[in-house]
């Protein structure tokens, strides 16, 4: 599962660029390489989009993997290219751009969209998996979530707008509780269907998001 990202338009970027000469641009090897948004071959089509502007390009770089300590490392090991930036443009998810955010003492730049977590079904056709909603109901819909596959992410069975397993939202859109039920009844467990769901609470997960995880066994001595 991948964080799906999507490229802003140019006049946004150069916009928020506006007063800054120097820039590095900083890609990541991992999701935004698999959505064909921030890997090698974008950066370098970045670089010369920001070069036609007139902007001085102070380095570019594609992290293994921009969201952890090897963004860090990446600062350190390219500290040239940073310290004579003005801003760095991160084509990365919002994760890479608050770690590098984390560790610079210079404007990050978003120039993707974060989307959501999924994966890629077809080259360039990605489908949202899951929202981390923090109550999870897979146990008794087969391993679809709702939540994510429902357009109204209802919790008990399908609307009045189901039709012939398609979504009345058009688009040749499967319904998530057709798919359910479906899935249900090959694994002759059809009953797990038929029991009520409350509620969603949308604050399972406080924000901004914190958790302790109780230490078990070994970690905890």
């Amino acid at each position: 599962m991948k964080t799906i990202t999507r490229l802003k338009d140019m006049d946004k970027i150069e916009n928020s660029l506006a007063g800054d000469t120097g820039v590095c641009i900083v890609g990541c090897g991992t999701c935004a390489t698999m959505c064909r948004t921030g890997g090698q071959e974008q950066v370098a089509s970045m670089k010369r989009s920001l070069q036609a502007l007139g902007k001085v390009l102070t380095g570019t770089l594609v992290v293994p993997t921009a969201c952890d300590e090897l963004s860090p490392q990446a600062v350190r090991d390219h500290k040239h290219a940073f310290d004579d930036a003005d801003a760095v443009l991160a084509m990365t998810c919002a994760f890479g751009v608050q770690t590098l955010a984390s560790t610079l003492m210079r404007p990050v730049i978003p120039a993707l969209d974060t989307l959501f977590l999924g994966k890629e079904q077809a080259v360039g056709s990605y489908s949202e998996i899951c929202m981390q909603c923090g109550e999870c109901v897979l146990e008794d819909t087969a391993g679809i979530c709702p939540v994510t596959a429902c357009h109204k992410g209802l919790l008990n069975g399908p609307c009045g707008g189901t039709n012939k397993g398609k979504c009345e939202i058009g688009n040749d859109t499967d319904c998530a509780w057709a798919m359910i039920y479906n899935r249900l009844q090959a694994m002759g467990r059809l009953d797990r269907m038929r029991k009520y769901q409350p509620p969603k609470n949308y604050q399972a997960v406080s924000k901004p998001g914190k958790v302790q995880i109780p230490l078990q066994g070994s970690e905890a001595q």
